[in-house]
């Protein structure tokens, strides 16, 4: 199975163009469409998307993301091998999802040696139909990496700074996604759940709850939301509209813990 992530949008053919190039290269391969609406160049989204996906794919399952703003320039195009496979342009887009899979290598695509296996020329502004997306069907068809790429040091990957960070008895998290809802997701995860949640750049302190609808309409509440990251949300409304927020955005936060 292969997961496509990508920001191409809907309107052109890009995505199919990828997938018909995939198939070209491997006609059985299975391919799982998760989004194509990250917002673009949003690398730092796309991270987001590509982790929640690899946490409830099997084993040997091959993720191909393509948020790629540095297509055609001096950046890596790489392959992840681990528990599953990440196929990604070299740009922290792996950062989130490489916590999932227990990396073991990681490999250089060379383009001179895929495009012997595809047949046509690469782009230079399209390497999701050209590189990414053959790469990923080569793999799933059983082709090593090795026959067209070549191996890289594990920690020279290129990773986001998305540790949350303390400053004098508060949080200081970053906004890493906003959902079609509106909800604020901020990057903290594995903390103790508090009482209520403060906002001093707001003013604010909202409940920490379990679900939406434990507050009226309109209101604003923090909970774990369904990724396990610390959330914002508005019952039936839009966090990110009500406080101006969006993906990359920094949010100081108190946890209180007393009532």
């Amino acid at each position: 199975m292969i997961t496509l992530t990508t920001d191409f949008g809907l309107r052109s053919p890009y995505v199919g163009e990828m997938k018909v190039a995939m198939l070209r290269v491997n006609p059985e391969a299975k391919l799982v469409d998760v989004t194509h609406a990250v917002a673009r160049h949003s690398v730092v989204e796309g991270s987001f998307v590509m982790e929640q996906v690899v946490k409830y794919s099997p084993p040997e399952t091959i993720h191909v993301g393509v948020i790629d703003p540095g297509v055609g320039t001096s950046r890596r195009a790489v392959i992840i091998e681990g528990e599953q496979w990440l196929v990604v342009p070299d740009n922290g887009l792996s950062t989130l999802p490489l916590k999932r899979i227990n990396a073991r290598k990681a490999w250089k695509i060379d383009l001179e040696r895929i495009k012997r296996f595809t047949g046509w020329r690469i782009s230079s502004t399209f390497h999701g139909r050209d590189v990414f997306g053959p790469a990923g069907a080569l793999i799933e068809k059983g082709v090593s990496p090795a026959e067209f790429a070549s191996e890289i040091p594990l920690n020279s990957l290129v990773k986001l700074d998305l540790k949350p960070k303390r400053e004098k008895g508060l949080w200081v998290l970053k906004v890493i996604y906003v959902d079609d809802f509106g909800n604020v997701i901020l990057n903290l995860e594995d903390y103790e759940r508090p009482k209520a949640v403060e906002l001093p750049d707001f003013g604010l302190r909202i409940p920490y709850l379990e679900t939406y609808g434990r507050v009226k309409p309109g209101e604003l509440l923090a909970l774990p939301g369904s990724h396990d990251y610390l959330e914002i949300a508005v019952n039936q409304g839009s966090a990110a509209e009500k406080l101006g927020l969006k993906v990359g955005d920094e949010v100081r936060v108190r946890l209180v813990q007393k009532s």
